[in-house]
């Protein structure tokens, strides 16, 4: 039985002024099953973005291809869920209504009401029951980016594509959304692909981990198996005996690469801060 989705041979590169091209990623070969959640990290420049956005059909692979459900990606679709890290809403609309452009192209054959019944249910799933009818401006950043995900999920796409979709939020709202959008992940298992520089996000929320190398020329290094079940607990995830020795396997890999790069090596967190972060939010 073919994988979910198949990449192959994926290249993505840039011209560059004075002749030549800049390779951002090469030979990418990935495939996922059905209902599998997979992140991928790496230092920035690694082309992790650049991936999902061949993914999303909204950049051109130079070479290669992506088959998703059997048909392959040639360009944008409302067969996948994108969100992006900053909340892309449309300001003079409420969070019903953003939630609903999505959901007046796919659902053609319902009735007014019966969409907007989704939209009000996929923002009680996240969080938002008695915010449909408030503006961007009048949510806090973390509230605008439930409403992104409220909208990608009650598209039932057949994937779901994150782009650091937590990276400009605080520890706590962080902890919070990762709650949140692992809770309606779980009730529908859609196929789900994360882009993150987060080493403990990734373990939390993954199935496997995707472990990219240093551009240029960026391919996948090693991919890391996840064994919690699920539904997943966050205290009992970070106290469990094999996590610190995958968190230290995931940070080796990572400072391997900064080694190997020019770019300024990232910092991570100890592994008591981890701890007493997460319990401080459980």
């Amino acid at each position: 039985m073919r994988p979910y989705l198949e990449i192959w041979n994926l290249k993505k590169s840039f011209a560059l002024p004075g002749g030549g091209e800049q390779v951002v990623v090469s030979d990418f070969n990935l495939s996922l099953e059905k209902g599998e959640f997979v992140s991928i990290i790496g230092h920035s420049g690694c082309g992790k973005s650049t991936v999902l956005s061949i993914l999303a059909g909204l950049a051109k692979a130079t070479e290669g291809v992506a088959i998703l459900a059997a048909k392959e990606i040639t360009g944008p679709g409302v067969d996948r869920g994108v969100v992006f890290q900053a909340p892309c809403l449309l300001p003079w609309l409420t969070a019903e209504q953003n939630v609903l452009m999505g959901l007046d192209e796919v659902m053609t054959t319902c009735t007014k009401t019966k969409r907007q019944h989704v939209a009000q249910e996929y923002l009680e799933l996240v969080g938002l029951s008695g915010c449909e009818h408030m503006h961007p401006r009048e949510l806090s950043v973390g509230m605008r980016q439930r409403v992104g995900l409220a909208r990608a999920f009650a598209l039932a796409p057949k994937m779901l594509l994150l782009d650091e979709p937590f990276g400009m939020l605080d520890s706590l709202t962080r902890f919070d959304l990762q709650e949140a959008l692992i809770e309606v992940w779980m009730k529908h298992r859609m196929t789900a692909m994360m882009v993150t520089h987060d080493v403990d996000e990734a373990l939390f929320l993954s199935d496997r981990v995707v472990m990219m190398t240093s551009g240029p020329n960026a391919h996948v290094g090693e991919i890391l198996n996840v064994p919690f079940e699920r539904p997943r607990d966050r205290e009992a995830v970070l106290r469990h005996p094999d996590y610190y020795r995958l968190r230290e396997r995931l940070i080796g890999f990572l400072e391997q690469q900064a080694s190997h790069s020019p770019a300024k090596p990232q910092k991570f967190p100890s592994q008591k801060a981890t701890l007493a972060a997460a319990l401080a939010v459980s």
